[in-house]
């Protein structure tokens, strides 16, 4: 698949055609220089774009063709994010951040709060459910964007540049939540520029102007 923007009178290419396929429970880090089109494959395999050329299948699933709706019912119950600014909303209480997800999916308040803190608990975070995110140290928001991702218990998490806010030991407590997501089974893409946070999965993909220009695999 590739993705063209309109630029101008011109277009320009931010990911050429390129053929990837991610298996279920894989771990793959996605790296490249700025420009390289990381954060475009991301954004196709998040279903928050569609490929101007080729096709997207996600668990056998064509959506690269899927509406605005679908594609927004794939995104709320398949697939987990987690950004490198965390994007929670300042407004809710940590726990609310956290259950907003499960909310939007028509799950009953109760449940998604019982849901919400299980997901706290799980990044150690239950002590802050009532706080704002403006009380949260970097890493404690991570967490707990890490633990809205984990809510509806996706198939897919996909995490960009997770670890780029954070202090190296902050970093690796948010990157070992990151691998316990992926023991217990969801998929795990993450885009990074870091070289340490790449080695703790087993699969590399390097890009280069748009285009795959390695791969590295691990045992």
């Amino acid at each position: 698949m590739g993705k063209t923007y309109a630029r101008g009178s011109g277009e320009v290419t931010a990911l050429a055609d390129i053929t990837l396929t991610i298996g279920d429970g894989e771990a793959v880090a996605i790296m490249g220089p700025s420009g390289s089109g990381k954060s475009t494959l991301l954004s196709l395999l998040g279903c928050l774009d569609r490929p101007t050329r080729g096709e997207y299948r996600l668990d056998g699933t064509l959506v690269s063709v899927m509406g605005d709706d679908a594609l927004s019912r794939i995104r709320n119950r398949h697939i987990g994010f987690v950004f490198q600014s965390f994007h929670l909303i300042p407004q809710l209480t940590v726990a609310e951040n956290v259950e907003t997800p499960l909310l939007y999916a028509g799950v009953s308040e109760g449940e998604a709060r019982r849901r919400a803190l299980r997901a706290l608990d799980r990044v150690g975070l239950t002590a802050r459910a009532d706080h704002r995110p403006t009380e949260l140290s970097g890493g404690e928001a991570q967490r707990a964007a890490v633990a809205r991702a984990l809510v509806t218990e996706p198939r897919l998490v996909l995490a960009d540049e997770p670890t780029g806010n954070l202090d190296s030991g902050t970093g690796e407590e948010v990157a070992a939540l990151l691998e316990g997501v992926n023991r217990d089974g969801s998929t795990l893409v993450l885009v990074t520029h870091n070289e340490a946070l790449a080695r703790r999965v087993r699969r590399v993909v390097r890009l280069r102007d748009g285009r795959v220009e390695s791969e590295e695999r691990r045992s």
